[in-house]
């Protein structure tokens, strides 16, 4: 059962009531309307088209490969594709909009209802209604920190594709809202649709925020915080609104429907404009773009090219590896991650590859502020590293020195162990003249243990341990111990 989340104000429970709208740059080589590149990072107004200036005469023509894209989000969000879809045009002004609309959908917008079931800290789970995904293009960027008089733009990111994901109000916590863009976040890196960069701004975020008294049925006005670029600012986000609106409903004043925008430096929401309606964008459909009619056919081709996508590989690992389900999570949040996971499991244990995938990779990862691409430790060899383990050639503690030298050199473990001469002690005979030798050294110590100082056995098993550099089999060890000291 999952937690309730509720802000108390003196006797007064409040609930929080979000919906998010996520804005994701769809990938591709070209923009949604025009020819012009979308590569990341060019100079400024490189990547520019008369389309995306919106030139006199010039028209646009719709990107078959965005569609293809935006169909494939949709079937991963377990959602409905549409067959028949219709382009509009959104009226307004802006500097960094230059035909004084965008071409965006509407009424009739490729994708329809769907879900996305998310996860959260406490185990339990939930489904998150999506409402529609619609196709448009994305505006230029303003730049005003260059001149204090001036404000430039940037028209690169004209007209490059976007997928703007609509959700459902069904966020009742900032950990909700988090847990699902994180998760959407993965899906969409799974599929190649976007690559989720919120700190490039090709996946941003608003959010819509209300609150309501506990146990109310209605919908209160809301206040949407526009253009939000982490999954960090959003939970802040939300936590700080609802905040600001249930201290004005307190003192008895009223929430007006307003867009805000969030300072992550002050951590609080600021008033922008108040919030236009629908009506204020004045759209109708555009006349330069015929309606979109995609065949069974074309919706059942994209099917057959989808991958396996995390809740599907998640199950799977804990079916054929042996996972916990938190395990499972972790490994499986990036396509990158799972990949590695499965190379250094296949044909080993994969319940103890994960243990040093998330124990001493990702900690040796960490410290050297490395990502996984760049690991000097291969997937391989960490399948060795656990065979060796298994085998008894060599102990779990050799093996910390091993995956150490591993991490240095890049040598396959079987190479290190060989090498270093690390190979563990199992000859029975070995272990007991080391044992004997022991012994020999503490009369006392045995007769307290005989005397019931039973924890002295851990100090027998040390010394032999010592004695051995850490190369004696610690399973034979204990046993041949126990019958020595019985």
């Amino acid at each position: 059962m999952m937690s309730e989340y509720t802000i108390k104000i003196d006797k007064n429970e409040w609930e929080i009531v979000c919906g998010l709208e996520i804005h994701c740059q769809i990938i591709s080589k070209s923009k949604i309307f025009s020819a012009a590149s979308t590569q990341f990072g060019d100079e400024a107004n490189e990547n520019v088209s008369f389309v995306d200036l919106g030139m006199p005469g010039m028209l646009p023509v719709l990107n078959e490969h965005c569609v293809y894209q935006a169909v494939k989000t949709g079937l991963g969000l377990n959602a409905q594709i549409n067959k028949y879809s219709v382009f509009s045009r959104k009226n307004y002004f802006y500097p960094d909009q230059p035909n004084g609309y965008q071409i965006t959908q509407y009424e009739y917008p490729i994708v329809g209802k769907g879900f996305v079931k998310i996860g959260l800290s406490d185990g339990s789970s939930k489904e998150i209604g999506i409402t529609r995904i619609h196709i448009e293009q994305d505006a230029a960027k303003s730049i005003h920190d260059l001149n204090p008089k001036k404000s430039y733009i940037d028209f690169n990111r004209a007209g490059v594709g976007l997928m703007e994901i609509v959700t459902e109000p069904d966020f009742s916590s900032p950990e909700e809202a988090g847990a699902f863009l994180k998760k959407l976040r993965s899906i969409v890196r799974y599929l190649g649709t976007c690559d989720g960069n919120m700190d490039e701004g090709s996946m941003r975020c608003d959010a819509s925020i209300s609150v309501r008294l506990k146990g109310e049925k209605t919908l209160r006005e809301r206040a949407e915080i526009k253009n939000v670029n982490s999954v960090k600012f959003v939970m802040q986000a939300i936590e700080n609104e609802a905040k600001r609106q249930i201290e004005i409903y307190e003192q008895g004043g009223i929430i007006e429907q307003q867009t805000r925008h969030f300072d992550p430096q002050t951590g609080t929401t600021k008033f922008m404009r108040k919030k236009e309606y629908a009506n204020d964008y004045r759209y109708f459909p555009e006349p330069d773009l015929p309606p979109l009619y995609l065949t069974d056919e074309y919706i059942e081709k994209v099917k057959s090219e989808m991958v396996e996508l995390p809740d599907a590989k998640k199950e799977r690992f804990i079916k054929d590896y042996g996972l916990t389900a938190y395990d499972a999570d972790v490994l499986t949040e990036s396509v990158e991650l799972a990949d590695f996971f499965e190379k250094a499991a296949k044909g080993h244990d994969g319940k103890k590859v994960a243990n040093w995938i998330l124990g001493d990779l990702f900690a040796n990862l960490n410290a050297n502020k490395l990502t996984l691409d760049k690991s000097p430790v291969a997937p391989q060899m960490i399948g060795d590293l656990v065979d060796l383990i298994s085998k008894g050639v060599i102990s779990g503690k050799i093996a910390k020195d091993v995956f150490a030298t591993m991490w240095q050199t890049k040598q396959m473990p079987t190479q290190i162990v060989e090498e270093k001469g690390l190979k563990q002690v199992s000859d029975s005979g070995a272990i007991e003249s080391m044992i004997d030798s022991v012994l020999a050294a503490n009369p006392e110590n045995i007769a307290a243990y005989k005397a019931g100082k039973t924890n002295l056995f851990g100090f027998f098993v040390g010394q032999v341990m010592k004695q051995s550099k850490g190369a004696a089999n610690p399973q034979m060890v204990g046993e041949i111990l126990k019958k020595k000291l019985g």
